[in-house]
């Protein structure tokens, strides 16, 4: 398994799809970095937002998520409020080969401001939007710049492709558009 290179990315990308819409080029003035980068992608953030609110005093389930958990905010700057959360989505929608691992990090930009992005491993036959989950650990309103950089992904790719895609297992996520709230498959009866 290795860590791949900008001019894998661009193949992958202009001639699989593997992300679209794909920028050849790092983007970087005025703005937060998105585009190709060494041996990554740095993918945007939308400007769709679900921010998080205590207003109903609802408890997070991850079983049973509560959607009066969360306020719908679009616009090209988001503020997540002090020690907060907000989810969004990326621009770019991912086709994942077979073969293919992708890890997501947060940019040092946000990461300087108290800024944490998490978003999970993009698995192997995976496609759709990647939601993200950004999280303000700082005791002052954090601003998120819609359409410019968020996170960085790295690609690892397999010696061979798995023997089980996301796909093939039919991910609950697979094919995800926009903002996926957190769900849990329903037990057959």
């Amino acid at each position: 398994m290795g860590l791949k290179s900008d001019s894998w990315i661009r193949k992958m990308s202009l001639k699989h799809e593997m992300i679209s819409p794909f920028c050849e080029n790092l983007v970087g003035e005025g703005i937060v970095s998105y585009g190709v980068s060494s041996y990554g992608y740095d993918i945007r953030v939308s400007n769709e937002f679900k921010i998080f609110t205590n207003i109903n005093a609802q408890v997070v389930d991850p079983k049973d998520f509560d959607d009066a958990n969360v306020v719908d905010f679009k616009g090209d700057v988001c503020i997540v409020p002090p020690n907060s959360f907000a989810l969004a989505r990326t621009v770019e929608y991912f086709k994942m080969p077979s073969d293919t691992l992708a890890i997501c990090l947060g940019k040092s930009t946000y990461a300087r401001c108290g800024i944490i992005v998490n978003v999970t491993p993009f698995e192997p036959g995976f496609e759709g939007h990647i939601t993200i989950e950004i999280s303000n650990t700082t005791p002052l309103p954090a601003k998120i710049y819609a359409n410019e950089g968020i996170a960085q992904v790295l690609f690892l790719q397999g010696d061979e492709a798995c023997e089980t895609t996301y796909k093939d297992r039919k991910g609950k996520y697979q094919n995800q558009t926009g903002i996926t709230l957190p769900r849990i498959l329903k037990k057959n009866r």
